[in-house]
C-alpha cells in the first residue's frame, strides 16, 4: 500500500474520537504532502529546523494543517519554533513554559496550546517531567497562571520496549495523571488531549485511553537512510 492508502486504512480502523498525528521526522516534503492530501490534519515534528524547512516548502499549504512540536524544545529555539508550531507537546518545566509565554506575543500568537510531557518511565535519557503527580500538578497550576499559554493535554513517549503489551501499565499510569489534571479544572486551561501511542503501540494506547496517537512508520513505511 502507498502512503494515502495506509492513512485511509488507519483512519477507518482507529476510532473517530482519536486524532491521528502524523510523525514527520525524517520524511520528505513529497511524503508529507501525500498524507495531507489523504486527509491528515495534524503533523508532528521532532526538530525545529526540519519543521521550518517543511513549513517554508509548503507555503500556503502549511496553513491547512496543525503543526505539533513533539520533540524537546531548547530555550534558544523558542523564537524560531513559535511562528511554525500551533501546539507544543513537550513542556516539562516552568522555565520552558515561561520562555514560551514571554515570547508568544511577539510571534503573533496570543495563545499557544501546550501539553505537559511526562517521562512516565523515569528514563534518564529522555525528556519530560518525572512521573510524580505532585510535581505535575504544580507545573499545571503554574502554566495556568501564564497569559499566553493554554494547557490542553498530557503527552508521554513511554519506554522503548519490544512488546507493546509491556507498555500498558505506563499508559495506564499516564491516563490516571491526565484524568487528575483534567479534574482540577484550572482556569485558562482546556485539558482534553491524552497524546500517547506510536506505530508499534497505538492499539494498546487507545485501549488505555489515548485520544491522540503519533504515527510515522505505519503510514510511511521504513525510513530510507
Amino acid at each position: 500500500m502507498g502512503i494515502a492508502e495506509n492513512y485511509g486504512r488507519l483512519r477507518k480502523e482507529i476510532p473517530s474520537h482519536v486524532r491521528i498525528l502524523v510523525a514527520a521526522k525524517g520524511r520528505t516534503p513529497q511524503e508529507i504532502a501525500e498524507v495531507i492530501d489523504a486527509g491528515a490534519t495534524d503533523i508532528g515534528e521532532n526538530y525545529v529546523r526540519e519543521a521550518q524547512a517543511l513549513y517554508n516548502t509548503f507555503g500556503k499549504m502549511a496553513k491547512n494543517v496543525r503543526w505539533h512540536l513533539i520533540g524537546r524544545l531548547q530555550g534558544n529555539k523558542v523564537n524560531k519554533a513559535l511562528p511554525i508550531f500551533d501546539v507544543i507537546q513537550t513542556i516539562d518545566s516552568l522555565e520552558l513554559a515561561k520562555a514560551i509565554d514571554q515570547r508568544a506575543e511577539k510571534s503573533g500568537k496570543s495563545i499557544i496550546p501546550v501539553y505537559i510531557e511526562v517521562n512516565v518511565g523515569a528514563e534518564a535519557t529522555k525528556s519530560g517531567i518525572q512521573p510524580e503527580y505532585e510535581l505535575i500538578e504544580c507545573l499545571a497550576r503554574e502554566i495556568s497562571r501564564l497569559s499566553h499559554l493554554s494547557l490542553e493535554g498530557v503527552m508521554t513517549m513511554g519506554p522503548m520496549l519490544s512488546n507493546p503489551e509491556e507498555l500498558r501499565p505506563y499508559f495506564k499510569q499516564t491516563r490516571m495523571i491526565f484524568e487528575r489534571i483534567k479534574s482540577l479544572k484550572l482556569p485558562n486551561t482546556n485539558v482534553n488531549i491524552l497524546s500517547m501511542g506510536m506505530s508499534d503501540s497505538y492499539n494498546v494506547a487507545i485501549q488505555e485511553g489515548s485520544n491522540m496517537v503519533r504515527l510515522g512508520r505505519v503510514i510511511f513505511g521504513e525510513r530510507v537512510l
